[in-house]
């Protein structure tokens, strides 16, 4: 887009790519994407992801004991910011749904 527009890409404005974040926050991110995720059946609302395969997922993708703990915390985080964003957008959706179903 900045080259239609002619201009220089500012880095400082760029989003983070995976590999600019330390080697913990890359493999929680990993490990998030592997997790299975949970949904309330009677609402529809994600309830985040379900935690009974970390330690499987953390022995098979040879995370150190050491780093365990920071992985999970940032693990959490991912989680917590990713269970916001998808139920924003869910609620986004319903109440299109519920206004086009009013007119």
């Amino acid at each position: 887009m900045m080259d239609q527009l002619g201009q220089d890409p500012n880095i400082d404005e760029m989003p983070p790519e995976l590999d600019d974040f330390p080697l913990e926050v890359q493999e929680a991110f990993l490990i998030h994407l592997m997790l299975p995720d949970k949904w309330d059946g009677a609402s529809g609302q994600y309830m985040g992801k379900d935690w009974s395969a970390l330690e499987p997922l953390l022995n098979i993708n040879q995370i150190p004991v050491a780093d365990r703990r920071t992985v999970c915390f940032f693990l959490k985080f991912i989680e917590s910011a990713s269970m916001v964003n998808i139920n924003e957008s869910l609620k986004r959706k319903q109440d299109a749904q519920q206004r086009r179903g009013m007119k």
